[in-house]
């Protein structure tokens, strides 16, 4: 599994992959059915989740009914049990959505809920997020997670998030990060995918955040809640809903003194 799992995500482009994944998905749940682990997402119990990832793969990861990750899962947690997501009136803008946060989002009738991104098949707008299609203070909800590492000009697109998204409004920008990384690594001369795997973890990634992450937020105008919102959870709950209790989810908001 491990190595079907590596060959698909290194050599199969992603467009097609999402598409193929919404087909296989009933019988990956059937065959994966079980009660070791649940998906807080949807409900469902597996006896295993899959391995995950480009290099050195993580087991148990990859939820087989939402195609969600451990990032996924702990963002999940927090909306539901930490905000009014759910039940309040919300104009959300979703960069590059997670497959099935946009199915859910999308059915919501509290949200007016906009997905974007520049290649992504499955999307409402196409949008560059260096230069996005949208007025300013637009949105009172942003989500827009491992998009940046993608992003030479990262500090530009900080700004075009926070120009669209109202005063007293929040969001969500998870990246992949190395904690004990103070300053963000990046060179943007490494051009060749394998190189970009080495270096960045990921065939088209361009830096490995470190912890300077935050300070990059503050400078394009937001305050930022560093919140390791798995560790709230005991360890048997961590284990049973497949969560990484050293990953950060950052919180973002944009303050009216701000303005």
């Amino acid at each position: 599994m491990k190595k079907i799992t590596k060959f698909l995500l290194n050599k199969i482009p992603r467009p097609f992959l999402i598409k193929a994944s919404i087909l296989a998905r009933p019988l990956i749940v059937l065959f994966f059915k079980g009660d070791k682990f649940t998906d807080p997402i949807d409900g469902k119990s597996y006896r295993k989740f899959l391995p995950y990832g480009y290099g050195k793969q993580r087991e148990n990861a990859l939820s087989p009914g939402t195609l969600s990750l451990e990032r996924h899962r702990q963002m999940w947690l927090y909306l539901q049990n930490e905000t009014d997501f759910f039940t309040k009136n919300y104009k959300v803008l979703h960069i590059a959505p997670e497959q099935e946060f946009l199915r859910k989002f999308k059915k919501m009738k509290n949200l007016n809920y906009v997905s974007a991104d520049l290649y992504s098949p499955i999307v409402d707008v196409k949008a560059d997020i260096l230069d996005l299609p949208f007025e300013n203070e637009s949105f009172d909800i942003v989500f827009c997670n491992h998009v940046l590492e993608h992003i030479e000009d990262d500090q530009k697109a900080m700004s075009e998030l926070y120009r669209v998204m109202k005063k007293e409004g929040w969001g969500i920008f998870q990246v992949p990060m190395k904690n004990d990384l103070e300053k963000t690594y990046e060179d943007f001369s490494i051009k060749n995918p394998q190189e970009r795997q080495k270096h960045f973890g990921q065939y088209d990634h361009v830096r490995w955040y470190g912890m300077d992450y935050f300070k990059r937020l503050e400078n394009a105008g937001f305050e930022v809640d560093i919140n390791f919102y798995s560790q709230k959870y005991p360890k048997d709950m961590i284990e049973k809903y497949g969560l990484n209790k050293n990953e950060i989810l950052p919180i973002v908001f944009k303050r009216s003194v701000n303005g």
